[in-house]
């Protein structure tokens, strides 16, 4: 834990990392605090409006009759769980349950469609699936494919043949558990990110990246956690920004998290979440500040009181963070990280200077350096590589299943990360670009390749290339250039044939919501497509 100091100076040679050798993560984040019967751990506002509480105690007893209901069924040590649930209490209890038992926990993201979870559950041979009603089908609908896929569990409604009912297994389970003794290296979970050549990888993380994450979260939440904090956030928590960003180091604090996932982000519902829960903390993703933003000053409620904001997934200008203290109350503070290696640079408004457009410092516990394509760090205001130094309790393990992706990743002792920026001589980074192709759309990290390769399955499609058009309030957009198999099928109707193709197979933040008919694509002289022409076009 990082303890408060005058300046980020002092606050980076006091601090020490503590790894024990053996550590669980969901030991750590549930059952240490079970002892204090009334300790509230989650506030949930479901659909209906309607809200439930729980205690460290509740989530305890559910996640050891999940833990003992999973064992019964085969799952053990190392297997591979899909989670496939939205910001709900079950989704938090399958995570802990998981962590405890022993098995690797894979968030998956709700909007995914067929083709997208088929892939990762294939590659993952996830042994078993926790979803609910509404994602069952499409589980349903790809289980033939997936013939080491034998444990289907879900939330709510009625369960099928071959389906169990989560209620069901934690009625039949004893709430007496014993959690496996898992050292801070074991694997705990694979979060699948997306590239761009290639399908997703998973990277495969400790135990121990939850103890990585921790001076991440404190910093920019000015020494989190601070007596009365509540962490709330609209981001998924099948995303790294939501998951270990937010939910697994509060409850690591012992801090109570709010739960609502809305269908669609509303500003306004946002405001008076904050205000009915007396939400103190929160983690906003850029575009979800826009829209906020978008509200008249005189229409926004005034009976909330947020500590901190922190924001994540591209660069904040002065704008925003004036807006963000006249009307929050509090100077957003931004950070960086990625799904292999996250939160490893930030802003904290209480011992240093907040520089609009700079992402900040290195976090203490982390060296982070600016390298060249040799990987030898660079002097202030030279452009390279962001990398981190290895090795950190936050860096993922591996890519799973993809030894070559994995060395790729490193070079000498550094991790790179695919970004491009400078280093001042004050040790602040300034974001210049990426050095591949990856989309960054209302917070998301979207890889081209994959929706290529769905657009691609349209029987309209001859050939494709996806890039990121610059957009005010996603940062970019997918766009999608599209030479057809016949001249007479560029039409409106064949667009959003694609574009609603795409949303079933992949994900509804993943569709193009522009596409561009064209007669031939740029392409070098050995046939690759050179998205950054296309890219040029559109600046």
């Amino acid at each position: 834990m990082l303890k408060p100091a005058k300046d980020y100076r002092t606050l980076c040679d006091t601090f020490r990392w503590d790894v024990p050798e053996f550590y669980n993560i969901g030991v750590d984040i549930c059952d240490k605090w079970a002892h204090q019967p009334d300790r509230l751990a989650l506030i949930y506002d479901d659909d209906t409006g309607q809200t439930r509480r729980y205690t460290f105690r509740d989530l305890k007893r559910r996640s050891n009759r999940l833990a003992n209901g999973l064992k019964a069924m085969g799952i053990g040590i190392g297997d591979r769980v899909g989670i496939l649930l939205p910001q709900r209490p079950e989704t938090a209890i399958s995570h802990i349950g998981l962590y405890k038992l022993g098995a690797i926990a894979i968030p998956l993201f709700t909007l995914f469609g067929t083709d997208a979870l088929a892939y990762r559950l294939e590659n993952s041979q996830a042994r078993g699936v926790i979803t609910d009603a509404a994602n069952l089908p499409k589980i349903l609908s790809i289980r033939d494919t997936l013939p080491q896929l034998r444990v289907i569990i879900v939330t709510d409604g009625d369960a099928p043949e071959g389906v169990v009912a989560f209620q069901d297994l934690l009625s039949r389970g004893s709430d007496a558990f014993t959690p496996v003794q898992t050292r801070a290296d074991d694997p705990a979970l694979i979060i699948y990110t997306s590239g761009t050549t290639g399908p997703p990888k998973g990277a495969l993380h400790a135990h121990r990246v939850l103890l990585g994450h921790l001076p991440g979260v404190e910093f920019p939440h000015n020494f989190f956690p601070r007596e009365d904090d509540r962490f709330w956030t609209p981001a998924d928590w099948a995303w790294i920004g939501g998951l270990i960003d937010v939910l697994l180091p509060s409850w690591h604090h012992g801090i109570t998290v709010v739960a609502h996932r809305a269908r669609k982000f509303d500003p306004e519902e946002a405001f008076q979440l904050m205000a009915k829960h007396r939400i103190r903390n929160a983690f906003m993703p850029p575009t979800a500040l826009k829209l906020m933003r978008q509200i008249p000053d005189s229409s926004v409620p005034h009976d909330f009181k947020m500590r901190t904001i922190g924001s994540g997934g591209e660069t904040l200008g002065e704008e925003l963070l004036e807006w963000g203290r006249r009307i929050m109350g509090v100077t957003i503070n931004e950070f960086y990280g990625q799904t292999e290696c996250n939160l490893v640079v930030g802003n904290c408004s209480e011992v240093m200077p907040i520089l609009p457009g700079s992402m900040g410092r290195p976090i203490p516990g982390h060296a982070v350096a600016v390298v060249d394509k040799d990987g030898h760090p660079l002097t202030a205001g030279r452009v390279g590589e962001i990398a981190v130094h290895s090795p950190d309790p936050v860096m993922f393990l591996e890519y799973w299943k993809n030894p070559e992706a994995t060395g790729k990743k490193f070079i000498n002792d550094w991790s790179l990360t695919g970004d491009l920026a400078r280093m001042d001589d004050d040790g602040y980074l300034w974001f210049v670009g990426r050095k591949d192709d990856l989309i960054t759309s209302s917070g998301y990290r979207i890889g081209p390749a994959e929706i290529e390769e769905c657009i691609m399955k349209h029987p309209a499609v001859s050939m494709v290339a996806v890039i990121g058009r610059p957009d005010p309030v996603r940062t970019e957009i997918v766009k999608a250039f599209i030479v057809p198999r016949d001249a007479s099928l560029a039409t409106s109707e064949t667009a959003r044939e694609i574009q609603q193709f795409v949303k079933e197979r992949l994900a509804a933040h993943e569709y193009p919501r522009e596409i561009e008919f064209t007669d031939s694509l740029p392409m070098t002289a050995t046939g690759k497509i050179m998205r950054r022409e296309l890219k040029a076009r559109e600046l």
